[in-house]
């Protein structure tokens, strides 16, 4: 995917305009927020666990070395290996390094966003060695040339035709409109490449630093098959994603399935701990785990750590407004929704990305949803502040800042301005106290009408209320 956030405008529109993604986003907003609601409603201590989920994320954080070197020690007593990447380059080319020392011309991939954050399936192209997405997801926008908009349902833009048109373009079989059916042959071609793969890749929910184990949490058993059919399993996950203890594991796999799909739990949750040891009748004889920084290490003791804490479980995007309505390929990288607005900045630059802590109306659903309690809002604002200190951004909005920063500590000259204003709306907005349009306002106005102010300003009534009150 191209990283061109300054097209977020164009591409934003594109979406709204789009009338085959418009009728998909409606699945999104009738499905996962009701069932995630159910799920909550059924779980009193939902609030108790997300606070202690804070209080470990937080310890972890704080204590990132010490945790990450446990890990390293368990996985290696293992019988494991575990690869430091400081950023995508380094870590595509050690999961290259592992493939060529067995000669691997195929390998099977579980879904995994942190190897669509290192583009690592392009990388593994150019070096003649052809990945298979094994997720029916994943597989679906593999076989379209496409790109995930969303971090668990990633073809969530695509409606049931297009899935049956790619399927038989490509299987060269038969068109077929009965999910089932398109189901039953996508394993079909699937089970041949499980069979065939020399290396399996797949991500990680979390990772242990007690046991030096990995998990991942499917509801397909993709992944299972991923790990335990080739001779090597490669882990490919990022620095943050480190639990302490098992015991810590098992209340981040409560809250992440509820938050995320409304399950009581996912279908499949697999642990992962080294290669088949003796007498183990199937599994990896090599056990590979690459722990990918690519800036994250930098965010430990910034304004931004607080997203260190984020699970990958889409709850704040399943409730975004803005998302809803434009899907994820229109934040123009791999994280979309209010958690991409915030990572997404920090991974490319704010420069390339200035416009996506912007996309948000800032009504907080994303915070209040959020399982570790990440303050999105506030770190958005905080990416604001940076743009306008650098001057960056559009002009309008600049100049506009500064404007109401002056009346802000001014307040007699703000009262003055407000007596004034509110008047001059009325009068512009006619009989039907509704305004069509508004000088300096038509980003607002060429959606929607502004209703017109039907009293006086805040300040007034608030002034008569007290002397009424007086004795």
């Amino acid at each position: 995917m191209d990283i061109n956030s300054p097209d977020f405008i164009a591409r934003s529109k594109s979406a709204l305009e789009n009338a085959d993604l418009q009728k998909a986003l409606t699945n999104l907003k009738a499905g996962f927020p009701g069932k995630r609601k159910k799920a909550m409603a059924r779980m009193p201590e939902f609030d108790t666990m997300r606070d202690q989920a804070v209080e470990i994320k937080n310890k972890v954080i704080e204590n990132l070395d010490y945790y990450l070197e446990t890990f390293e020690t368990k996985v290696q007593d293992n019988g494991g290996q575990v690869h430091w990447a400081r950023n995508a380059d380094d870590a595509c080319q050690t999961i290259l390094g592992i493939c060529r020392s067995v000669d691997a011309k195929t390998v099977t991939k579980g879904k995994s966003m942190v190897t669509e954050e290192i583009n690592l399936n392009k990388f593994l192209e150019k070096h003649s060695v052809t990945p298979v997405e094994t997720d029916l997801g994943e597989y679906i926008l593999q076989l379209r040339g496409d790109h995930p908009s969303h971090i668990i349902a990633p073809a969530i833009h695509l409606n049931l035709p297009q899935v049956s048109d790619i399927f038989a373009e490509k299987h060269k079989l038969p068109r077929k409109e009965d999910p089932a059916e398109l189901m039953q042959e996508a394993r079909d071609i699937m089970r041949d490449h499980f069979v065939a793969a020399d290396v399996g890749i797949t991500g990680a929910n979390f990772f242990v630093a007690e046991t030096g184990s990995t998990m991942i949490v499917t509801n397909e058993g993709n992944g299972d098959l991923t790990q335990t059919l080739p001779k090597v399993h490669i882990v490919v996950t990022s620095i943050e994603k480190c639990v302490p203890t098992l015991e810590d594991l098992s209340l981040f796999m409560r809250l992440l399935s509820r938050s995320a799909t409304g399950q009581e739990s996912a279908v499949y949750n697999t642990l992962s701990s080294g290669p088949k040891q003796a007498g183990d009748q199937d599994g990896p004889e090599q056990f590979h785990v690459v722990l990918v920084d690519n800036g994250r290490s930098s965010m430990v003791g910034d304004e931004q750590q607080d997203m260190l804490r984020c699970i990958r479980c889409s709850a704040c995007m399943n409730h975004c407004p803005v998302y809803s309505q434009i899907g994820g390929h229109a934040y123009g990288w791999v994280y979309p929704g209010p958690m991409g607005a915030v990572l997404t900045p920090k991974m490319i630059g704010i420069e390339q990305a200035g416009h996506l802590p912007n996309a948000s109306t800032f009504c907080g659903k994303c915070e209040a949803v959020c399982p570790v309690r990440i303050p999105l809002p506030s770190l958005m604002r905080t990416w604001r502040e940076r743009q306008f200190d650098k001057g960056q951004g559009p002009a309008a909005s600049r100049y506009g800042i500064q404007i109401w920063a002056a009346l802000a500590q001014r307040p007699w000259l703000y009262h003055a301005m407000t007596r004034i204003a509110i008047p001059m709306m009325k009068l512009w907005s006619g009989q039907k106290n509704r305004i069509s349009s508004l000088p300096l306002a038509r980003g607002w106005t060429i959606w929607r009408d502004l209703p017109a102010p039907e009293g006086k300003t805040f300040m007034q009534q608030w002034s008569k209320k007290n002397k009424e009150q007086q004795p």
